[in-house]
């Protein structure tokens, strides 16, 4: 069974080379958004657990520490 990425390398190997040079770009760009969305879902996620610390309780506690 031939998966995309077989059929893809195939591909690149019977391209000219100078057309290589755009698969590689647009793979890297769909790395590079790929990339940030992760950043920003842990961005996301990160800031969303701060409103557990944001209370006056916590505050009077670590402002005696």
């Amino acid at each position: 069974m031939n998966t995309a990425k077989d059929r893809l390398l195939k591909i690149i190997d019977e391209i000219p080379e100078k057309d290589v040079d755009k698969i590689l770009d647009f793979a890297e760009f769909l790395k590079a958004k790929s990339d940030k969305s992760v950043s920003e879902d842990l961005t996301e996620a990160s800031e969303s657990n701060l409103d557990f610390w944001d209370n006056d309780i916590d505050d009077e506690v670590w402002n005696n520490v």
